[in-house]
């Protein structure tokens, strides 16, 4: 039987909508729609185990993003041929979906739950990544998992100082603000994005614009709930309570957790004073009682420790480590800590360490982008490594996370824009957190920023991050900023917000809120906070290091980049690529060439300057353009009766006639040139018709005095 689908339009600006449909595919998942914009169309579906798993007190949910390359009428890259992995932009997109949805499940659902976005038709105009979270939100509305819903994600920027919801690939270039917002009808949610050195007010506005066309969003979605007959969810029970173990746990323990709250303590310290108190309790149990318990003992502790540490922070205004709310830890910086490298830093905040290194790189090293929506290369990478003993653990390392990708991500969109704009370099930033109590995303634009100057780098500006914390009441009756929150305090705070940039404006910033009700004055409070602290942490990496080095490190390659014209570049990289090759053998540089338009870019690489000086010679030697007048050092490539043809600039050649060969009267060449001679050369003129070229010796030797004759052979 033919499908009868139901279909929405979702408003988005600018007269733009887009269309949502249920009941057409993908049937057997709880929740399945097709959203499409222009040409982009979005799968996304949503199942939800019936049932938890024993033993599970935490919200098992899975989200996908994946790009199909026929969305785009392309071949995936490979020997396969096939979709094999995630990139690093489908894991981006994924957490943006994920991080948006995770904090609106009730607290005691624990049943296993997938998300999944398949990118199924590509527009070119029309990202899909603005359009994810709303595709996986409506899967949700139209399925009986229990949510705390809807919600809805867009992207904002800012065109020629007009806001705009979703622009278009074209419209996102000229863009100075590029975020993607996530929230309910009553709350924002989630932020994430980059700005080209923007005040926090203007941000603040994007934010607000951004979320006025959410709430027209998650309107249409509380309709499409209704018209589909989903508005009664599932029925379910995972967790066993028990209210007397509870009561009695707050009674005993409350007050010894709060008292290892109170006295300041180092993380490591603080961590095992709070276990010993919830071992020393379970040991009050029998074998058997401890068996049916120990979950909820568990559960019901970490709600006790939360409780605690936030009313501490509330009540007394006292943070863990004995801080005021907007104190900034300690802090060190150290730059050339790593001699072999191009650029290092470390950079020291609290317990938060990143050993961060900077390698220069030319053409060739730069990244190749073949995804479905991005396509090209990428000079500029940033590399953000989490090892096990950053936080004292020992596990195995099973390769690159989730978490190390969207903590790069973040910290390269805030430092990318300080890159100067004629960057010759492909650079790659790798930082490896040491150490780990807060914020090593934020440590990584730091210490990042810091190598980078010290690399030689001209960077317009440093930049410096700060990652800022909220404990809150309902209602904001009572709350506290916290400016430099450690690991604790992100897990028992209402906000993780993350703020980087410069002394002029935010580059990047990165916000999570599991509070409802967070008004966007708080949030103005908080990005002014953030500003202070952010000022402060620059002030403290100048005394480190405050502007770029003059030059570059002797050992870091040096790279001349020059143009010539496009008709030129087959004769530089030569049949085969055997010319480029000769010159890279023989010079010992390294050489590349992009065609830009009507002219060739060449790339000269070598930590020799006399390596790229003999390149750059060789090169300019190809390509320049024979001029009349000039003197040239030829090479006698042919002998003739009628003179030798000789090579004068790579690739031309042309003839020196045998009268041109001398002042004498030549009547052969034999003993006067041979073939593979050095001769130095005038071009005449060259033939407007045939492009010919006549050169002359003679003109360059002396002229020998004409003969004298006496007056008896005159008469």
């Amino acid at each position: 039987m033919k499908p009868n689908p139901i279909t929405i339009e979702v408003p988005l600006s600018n007269g733009r909508t887009v269309t949502i449909e249920t009941g057409k595919l993908a049937k057997q998942a709880d929740g399945s729609v097709v959203l499409r914009c222009g040409n982009t169309m979005l799968l996304a579906t949503v199942v939800s185990a019936k049932e938890a798993k024993e033993g599970v007190d935490f919200m098992p949910l899975t989200v996908d993003y994946r790009e199909n390359y026929a969305a785009a009428g392309r071949y995936p890259g490979g020997f396969l041929k096939r979709e094999a992995r995630p990139s690093e932009y489908e894991i981006l997109i994924s957490r943006l979906i994920d991080r948006a949805m995770r904090p609106m499940f009730p607290d005691d659902y624990h049943a296993d739950t997938q998300v999944l976005v398949t990118l199924i038709s590509l527009d070119k105009e029309i990202l899909p990544d603005a359009l994810a979270g709303l595709a996986a939100a409506a899967a949700m509305a139209v399925s009986d998992i229990p949510f705390n819903g809807p919600i809805s994600e867009v992207r904002v920027g800012r065109v020629n100082g007009q806001y705009v919801i979703n622009p278009t690939r074209s419209e996102l270039e000229r863009s100075d603000i590029d975020m993607i917002v996530a929230g309910s009808a009553k709350d924002v949610v989630m932020v994430e994005g980059e700005m080209k050195e923007v005040k926090e007010e203007d941000m603040l506005e994007a934010i607000r614009v951004a979320h006025q066309v959410i709430q027209d969003q998650c309107a249409a979605l509380n309709e499409l709930t209704r018209m589909v007959g989903k508005e009664t969810k599932r029925a379910y029970s995972h967790e066993v309570n028990d209210q007397d173990l509870k009561d009695r746990m707050y009674r005993e323990l409350f007050d010894k957790v709060s008292a290892v709250a109170h006295a300041p303590s180092a993380k490591e310290v603080r961590t095992d004073a709070f276990k010993k108190i919830k071992e020393d309790f379970k040991a009050t149990f029998s074998e058997e009682e401890l068996a049916e318990k120990a979950g909820m003992i568990d559960r019901y502790y970490k709600v006790i420790e939360k409780h605690a540490m936030r009313e501490m922070i509330l009540t007394d205004r006292q943070r863990l480590d004995g801080r005021r709310m907007d104190e900034i830890r300690p802090i060190w910086c150290e730059i050339d800590y790593l001699p072999s490298t191009h650029g290092s830093a470390v950079f020291t905040r609290g317990e938060t360490q990143s050993l961060t290194t900077v390698t220069l790189g030319s053409k060739m090293d730069e990244q190749l982008i073949d995804g479905v929506v991005h396509e090209g290369q990428s000079k500029f990478l940033l590399h953000y490594n989490f090892p096990p003993f950053s936080t004292g653990e020992a596990k195995p390392m099973r390769g690159l996370g989730r978490r190390e990708v969207g903590h790069g991500n973040l910290a390269m969109r805030a430092i990318k824009w300080s890159l100067p704009e004629d960057n010759v370099y492909t650079i790659r930033v790798v930082s490896d957190i040491l150490e780990s109590n807060g914020s090593s995303s934020m440590a990584t634009v730091c210490a990042g920023s810091m190598a980078l100057m010290d690399a030689g780098v001209k960077v317009k500006k440093a930049v410096a991050g700060i990652a800022m914390g909220l404990v809150s009441e309902q209602n904001m009756v009572r709350y506290a900023i916290l400016s430099d929150i450690l690991g604790d305090e992100d897990h028992l705070g209402d906000m993780d917000f993350k703020v980087a940039g410069t002394v002029d404006g935010i580059t990047a910033t990165q916000m999570d809120i599991k509070v409802d009700g967070l008004s966007f004055g708080v949030v103005k409070e908080a990005l002014e906070q953030a500003r202070a602290g952010r000022l402060h942490i620059l002030n403290e990496m100048s005394k480190a290091i405050s502007e770029p080095r003059a030059d570059y490190k002797p050992h870091a390659p040096r790279i001349v980049q020059i143009q010539i014209p496009r008709d030129y570049i087959g004769a530089v990289i030569g049949p085969g690529g055997k010319i480029i090759q000769e010159m890279q053998r023989e010079s010992g540089a390294e050489i590349s060439i992009e065609e830009v338009g009507e002219v060739g870019i060449v790339d000269i690489s070598s930590p020799n300057q006399e390596s790229i000086e003999k390149a750059l010679a060789r090169i300019r030697a190809i390509v320049a353009i024979p001029e009349v007048g000039e003197e040239y050092e030829a090479t006698v490539k042919s002998i003739m009766p009628y003179g030798a043809f000789v090579e004068f600039l790579p690739g031309k050649e042309g003839l020196l006639h045998i009268s041109e060969v001398s002042w004498q009267r030549l009547e052969n060449l034999d003993g006067v040139l041979n073939k593979g001679d050095k001769v130095r050369v005038k071009l005449l003129e060259v033939d407007p018709k045939t492009g010919k070229f006549k050169l002359s010796r003679k003109v360059l030797l002396e002229r020998p005095p004409r003969p004298q004759h006496n007056k008896e052979e005159q008469n």
